[in-house]
């Protein structure tokens, strides 16, 4: 599945991801109006409104974009009218040729791990009938409960071929809390020992190293057992608000795809995401999530789009996006 994103990102010349994370505040008011018209105030308006709403910003979108990410907690929140409504974004997004990444943030153990795989990646066999429940072609991955947490998803992506992103080093400000603590007696792998450490990056070899980085070993070691040409189908996930340790998690996983979030909003910036990625110019793929679905909002795109005209300024927020990255990582 990897080398499918890949041709994607390659075909367009974008290495974004657009983020589906419609709450009802980036929802213009006149699809509010139109759903509730009909539906009165309920769940299901809003998810009937949520629905218009993401089709509107992939119909304007698609033609320049490789992939889009839907955040199932922002369906979620309107209970299973939400849940109808993001199966039917994915299908939708499908119909468009985009790679859909799932970001559901699953982990468990045993059986139940394997059950969230087959939901969102897998199939399913009723009598004699083969269902895909969510079908996404990726989906996150918290990795906290370990290989028993993880190898059920691998072991799907297998099957199936699909992919998964591993949560590394994520973008919100309070990850270090766990993410950056040293452990004593990570030793560095007979891979990775010789690493320099980066300026700023805390933890020797000797020391101990922080916790990303080991949670980084595993990610390369369990994308051994799914590889998909030059990548493998297990990446990561690596918040572009620390390049520092983006730096370092791409030397640890050279092979590995990283999805990075941050870009934007939550302010990482273009200018630091040349680390993320490998050298061929491949190797990461940037997400934006309000910046592009309520750019109807921003300043700069405001003066000229109202929201009636909301896909419009998505569609030059997505294009704006791919030029401020492209220039950055130097591939334009």
């Amino acid at each position: 599945m990897i080398s499918k994103l890949i041709d994607r990102i390659v075909e367009k010349k974008a290495p974004i991801v657009v983020g589906l994370d419609p709450n009802l505040k980036f929802v213009p008011k006149h699809l509010i109006r139109s759903a509730t018209d009909e539906k009165g105030e309920t769940l299901e308006a809003a998810a009937d409104a949520i629905l218009a709403f993401n089709k509107s910003i992939i119909d304007a979108t698609y033609d320049i974009i490789p992939a889009v990410k839907p955040q199932i907690a922002m369906y979620e929140q309107f209970g299973i009218p939400g849940l109808i409504t993001y199966v039917k974004t994915v299908e939708y997004a499908h119909e468009k040729g985009l790679v859909v990444i799932g970001d559901v943030k699953r982990g468990d153990i045993g059986s139940t791990s394997e059950a969230y795989a087959i939901a969102h990646l897998g199939e399913i066999k009723i009598g004699e009938t083969i269902h895909k429940p969510f079908d996404e072609d990726f989906a996150t991955v918290n990795p906290y409960l370990g290989s028993d947490g993880v190898k059920p998803f691998v072991d799907v992506c297998n099957r199936c071929d699909k992919g998964i992103f591993v949560l590394v080093k994520t973008s919100n400000p309070s990850s270090g809390e766990f993410q950056d603590q040293i452990i004593s007696g990570g030793a560095a792998s007979e891979d990775t020992e010789d690493l320099d450490r980066l300026e700023g990056a805390e933890g020797t070899a000797a020391t101990g190293r922080p916790l990303f980085e080991l949670v980084a070993d595993k990610v390369r070691e369990w994308g051994s057992e799914s590889m998909d040409g030059s990548y493998s189908n297990v990446g990561a996930v690596v918040g572009a608000t620390y390049p520092g340790q983006g730096e370092i998690a791409r030397r640890l996983m050279p092979h590995t795809y990283i999805l990075v979030p941050g870009y934007g909003a939550q302010g990482g910036k273009a200018s630091d995401l040349k680390p993320f990625f490998n050298k061929d110019g491949l190797g990461a793929i940037v997400n934006s999530s309000r910046g592009i679905i309520a750019a109807y909002k921003k300043e700069e795109y405001s003066s000229r789009f109202d929201e009636h005209h909301f896909a419009d300024a998505s569609r030059e927020a997505a294009a704006d996006m791919i030029i401020d990255i492209t220039r950055a990582v130097g591939l334009d």
